[in-house]
């Protein structure tokens, strides 16, 4: 099983992190699944991903002091494997892990996925727990001079026999349960570790898509978090199927407009099973997790440009929302035909022209996987105030002679067919 043998369109699905932060249960979830299957399954959305903290007995109870808690309650298995907590997702607490929450999400006609950390945990390393299915120990495939600086609970894996033995476990186990989607985290990008040949583990990466090889099943694997790095891509897509251009995206102009930037640097990178990856689209309601709920920053046309660019681009989408509390507004754009039509196999995107003030990206077919036909031009308008923009497709490489003139609102984008 090659790795592009699946995800051959960017993967769309929904992701707890932005309104649960480390405390999601197994109910939210259930109702998220529900929610998706009713009203966003047919308009392609279809991964439910758990994001981090799902082992953490703990997890919220200190939020004031710490986002993860140092040497916290964490459900662990005999064999070093982090499990669900039996607290938030009860159907665990028989010792079959997630395997129920993901058939239940599979019977709604949808994918799972979970948030994992590279590495090990330090608590099965320091316990010298053994390895399933082999003659290792925790402590020999854990490497204690490699850590996350922000997440104290792993220890990194080492590029030996024994590190390889514990991932094979691991992403086995994970198959068992019925895992479709693997988000890594602190595997993509570090700020401790700089060293072109080391930092975040770049073995792990290879040894992670490995053992998924070996598991029998096609799981997707999403790398974070960003901003990856652009002469790395190779490495990237050798390995896994999505990797983070941005470190976390929140709901920003400042951060919404800096993206143009990014999607240019990546866009001649996204391919079939690869997808360079804007990361989570804060929408809806946000935060409850963090201590306060709210709703989005974006205004209706910022999360309309953003939308449009994620989808001209190429790039994954994952809702960050609680679903549950969409209004009609945001229901109807996460469901527009035309812009989630861009991410359609056998298309690309490209920018024609960015400047502070405006851009203009085209998305086309480029093969014969490609159904529609039809190219497709956004234009945005960058500036804080309505403008008129006009461009003159000749100048460019396209095969067009139009000249595209509207006027758009502040932070507005329009798409139209050429």
């Amino acid at each position: 099983m090659h790795k592009n043998d699946f995800a051959v369109t960017a993967p769309m699905g929904w992701n707890s992190y932005d309104y649960y932060d480390t405390t999601v249960t197994q109910a939210e979830v259930v109702a998220n699944a529900d929610f998706m299957s009713e009203k966003l399954k047919k308009s392609g959305w279809e991964y439910i991903v758990v994001d981090i903290e799902w082992y953490s007995n703990d997890a919220g109870t200190r939020r004031k002091e710490y986002q993860y808690i140092p040497f916290g309650d964490v459900q662990m298995d005999g064999y070093g494997r982090l499990q669900p907590s039996p607290k938030r997702f009860p159907s665990s607490a028989d010792g079959s892990g997630f395997k129920w929450l993901a058939d239940y999400v599979h019977e709604k006609g949808l994918k799972f996925g979970i948030h994992i950390m590279r590495g090990i945990p330090r608590e099965a390393a320091h316990r010298h727990l053994p390895i399933y299915g082999s003659s290792y120990t925790a402590d020999e495939a854990a490497d204690a001079f490699s850590i996350c600086g922000w997440n104290p609970d792993m220890y990194g894996v080492n590029d030996n026999a024994a590190g390889q033995a514990y991932y094979d476990s691991l992403i086995a186990m994970y198959a068992d349960w019925g895992v479709d989607f693997i988000k890594c985290d602190d595997i993509c990008d570090s700020w401790m570790y700089r060293e072109p040949t080391y930092f975040s583990g770049w073995h792990e990466t290879r040894m992670l898509h490995e053992a998924i090889l070996k598991c029998g099943r096609p799981i997707v694997l999403s790398l974070s978090p960003g901003p990856a790095h652009v002469d790395k891509a190779w490495h990237y897509s050798e390995y896994a199927n999505m990797w983070r251009i941005t470190d976390d995206f929140w709901d920003n102009w400042v951060a919404l407009k800096d993206m143009f930037t990014r999607c240019e640097r990546w866009q001649d990178h996204v391919k079939k099973g690869c997808y360079p990856d804007c990361d989570m689209l804060p929408l809806g309601f946000l935060g409850r997790g963090f201590g306060q709920e709210r709703q989005t920053n974006f205004t209706k046309d910022e999360q309309r440009t953003m939308l449009t660019l994620w989808c001209m681009f190429g790039s994954p989408l994952m809702l960050g929302c609680e679903l549950t509390k969409l209004d009609d507004d945001t229901l109807a754009l996460i469901t527009d035909e035309k812009i989630l039509g861009l991410l359609a196999e056998g298309r690309h995107g490209r920018q024609l022209v960015h400047n502070d003030k405006i851009s203009v990206w085209i998305n086309e077919p480029v093969n014969d996987k490609a159904v529609d036909k039809t190219s497709y031009i956004a234009l945005f308008n960058l500036e804080d105030e309505e403008k008129t923009v006009k461009v003159d497709l000749s100048e460019y490489e396209v095969d067009s002679e139009k000249v595209l003139e509207y006027k758009i609102p502040a932070h507005g984008s329009v798409v139209v067919e050429l």
